[in-house]
């Protein structure tokens, strides 16, 4: 279903959603190398709701921008659930961010291996402050088409992650529970980039 829908309507659904929720988000990317960024950013008026990205291609990148621990990826690898948990983790908390989404993968044409295939992908999102959580997916095709269907399944991931918990802080609202309410000062402004 993701995979089929345009890009651009991923984005800009989850642009809507983020601004009525008052939520910025922040991208670690490492298989996709920005896309998801650059769809975000094709929508006008996203600078209202996109805090940031980052590219965290070789696992350097990764430790020095996101955090992510040396063990961790000397444990289970680049391409692992560990791996994009801790991105996840280390976007938020290295950005202004509400929600963060993390992918690392194998694209291909080389690089993949009997137990992680080309076309392996982790993906991981995270509100800040909850729990995270995470998907492995094996897409097929060619390089284009495995980072296509990840920055789909990426960004269809953000609107649900959104989604839910919008919806569980409502159940939480009608259980008199309290609920704080995510919003941010920021000018309005088109050209952020």
């Amino acid at each position: 279903m993701a995979e089929r829908m345009n890009l651009f309507q991923l984005a800009e659904r989850l642009g809507r959603l983020l601004r009525e929720r008052g939520c910025l988000l922040v991208t670690a990317e490492s298989c996709t190398g920005g896309w998801i960024a650059k769809c975000v950013t094709d929508v006008p008026g996203s600078s209202a709701w996109f805090e940031r990205g980052f590219v965290t291609y070789s696992n350097a990148a990764k430790q020095e921008l996101l955090g992510v621990g040396v063990d961790v990826l000397a444990r289970f690898g680049a391409v692992s659930e560990a791996t994009a948990l801790a991105m996840a983790a280390g976007a938020l908390a290295r950005s202004r961010a509400d929600v963060a989404v993390a992918v690392t993968g194998i694209a291909g044409p080389a690089g993949g291996m009997a137990e992680k295939p080309v076309g392996t992908v982790w993906i991981a999102w995270q509100r800040r402050n909850r729990p995270a959580r995470s998907r492995l997916f094996h897409f097929q095709g060619d390089r284009e088409a495995v980072r296509r269907q990840a920055v789909a399944a990426a960004l269809a991931g953000v609107i649900d992650t959104v989604a839910a918990s919008a919806h569980q802080a409502e159940q939480a609202g009608e259980e008199g529970e309290g609920v704080l309410v995510e919003k941010h000062d920021r000018e309005q402004d088109d050209g952020g980039g």
